[in-house]
């Protein structure tokens, strides 16, 4: 007889971990399988983790948890191939307690949080792949089936956070296989400038304006993808540096563009080359990202089991937020399955809670403001090619001393603009669809 636990959970990245930490916490019987050799080990990001959503789980996590940097910069840079355009905000507050946000390596955050849950009480199965869900004559799902010999388990609740790509439940027919525009690949290199830990530290605060240990990101629209739909991205960590590249899967394929090379023609923009002079390549790697928005959320819940995280499309591109969402999503499924083990009934009506839950909070909310976001940047795409450089000539074009009177410079820039009702439509346009 296959042993039987009150929840499984698929996937240990934040959304299932937070979930198994929500319910352990509250004597349930937790098992969690995870794929990669420990949790994290297949996890490649390494961006932001926010800290009041995370703390609602974990509080004071920063104290004891391996994150990089307080994040007290954020910026925004618009690229032309040669030239770009900077805004941002710093805030001194963000670098005090209550923090904002942190980078993180989540290669070492994702295996500090396993090993956190498994301290209080749940079992990590970790190199075990979930190839199947079980499910009863009703169609309940009461289980999985792993890839190891006498692998079935038995459950009262499955949580499915097992990434973008989902398989699992496209194999109980919540959704269908995304389509390649619904899905973001992203090319990440960790970059170490030369010289020991301490030294590596000193050159990034120097280069990038920080105080020892202050950190900042920078989010790069326009020359880098080449016409696709997408962003680059630098993250400061401890002693070295995040960067990377992602962009619609579709676009790809319909641009010819290879992401690995895509990421090393990034990296010798010259406003990005000096930022990496001296540094080597530690890791590489690539990551799927959900960007289907709120008409790609699947069904949250059936009878027996419950979607979070990547796995649910939960992510707001537009905003570079995720892990909120991952861990949020999590929460709110661990609780449900507490309501669920206390009423004992794990049908749909009882875990519909779940996403009733998620629909009163940010997420959903935010999902359902910008659900039209993507689609309208898909048709047009002149806000990550045209528009960036003609910013950028306007730019180029005022700060230049020539002896060109102000008048004449100034009616210059304001030619350069072309089509100003086109510019004005399509402001109009972006307005609309994130107002």
């Amino acid at each position: 007889m296959p042993e039987k636990f009150d929840v499984i959970v698929v996937g240990a990245g934040l959304s299932g971990l937070s979930a198994a930490y929500t319910m352990v916490n509250k004597g349930l019987n937790v098992i969690v399988i995870e794929r990669g050799d420990y949790p994290g080990a297949k996890n490649v990001m390494g961006g932001v983790l926010y800290r009041q959503p995370t703390s609602e789980v974990f509080p004071e996590f920063w104290k004891e948890a391996p994150v990089e940097r307080p994040v007290i910069e954020q910026d925004m840079w618009l690229l032309s191939d040669a030239s770009a355009v900077k805004a941002g905000h710093r805030s001194e507050a963000w670098a005090r307690e209550p923090y904002n946000a942190f980078t993180v390596l989540r290669g070492k955050f994702d295996a500090w949080l396993g090993q956190k849950v498994a301290d209080a009480g749940a079992l990590i199965v970790p190199g075990t792949t979930v190839v199947d869900l079980l499910r009863d004559g009703r169609g309940r799902v009461i289980g999985v089936r792993t890839n190891r010999p006498d692998g079935d388990l038995l459950a009262n609740i499955v949580i499915l956070a097992d990434g973008a790509v989902s398989l699992l439940s496209e194999k109980i027919e919540l959704h269908t296989r995304w389509k390649p525009n619904q899905l973001a690949l992203a090319v990440k290199e960790i970059l170490a400038p030369p010289g020991k830990s301490d030294e590596r530290a000193k050159i990034i605060e120097e280069r990038f304006g920080l105080a020892p240990g202050e950190g900042l990101t920078i989010e790069m629209y326009g020359a880098l993808t080449k016409g696709m739909v997408g962003t680059a991205f630098l993250y400061t960590n401890k002693d070295t540096l995040s960067f990377g590249v992602g962009a619609l899967l579709s676009d790809y394929a319909e641009f010819k563009q290879n992401p690995h090379a895509l990421l090393q023609i990034a990296k010798q923009h010259p406003a990005l080359a000096p930022l990496f002079a001296g540094c080597e390549v530690r890791e590489y790697a690539a990551h799927l990202i959900p960007e289907g928005g709120y008409d790609a959320i699947p069904p949250l819940f059936a009878d027996g089991v419950m979607v979070v995280g990547d796995a649910a499309q939960l992510c707001n591109g537009l905003h570079r937020e995720g892990s909120n969402l991952a861990v949020t999503s999590g929460k709110l499924a661990g609780e449900t399955a507490i309501e669920a083990h206390n009423k004992g009934d794990f049908f749909g009506k009882t875990l519909s809670a779940y996403a009733a839950k998620l629909n009163d909070t940010f997420v959903i909310k935010d999902l359902r403001k910008y659900r039209r976001a993507s689609q309208h940047m898909e048709k047009n795409r002149q806000f990550f090619t045209s528009y960036p450089a003609m910013l950028n000539n306007m730019a180029t074009e005022f700060f230049t001393v020539d002896s060109v009177p102000k008048r004449e410079k100034q009616w210059k820039i304001f030619k350069m603009a072309g089509n100003k009702l086109k510019i004005a439509a399509d402001l109009w346009g972006l307005f609309k669809v994130v107002k």
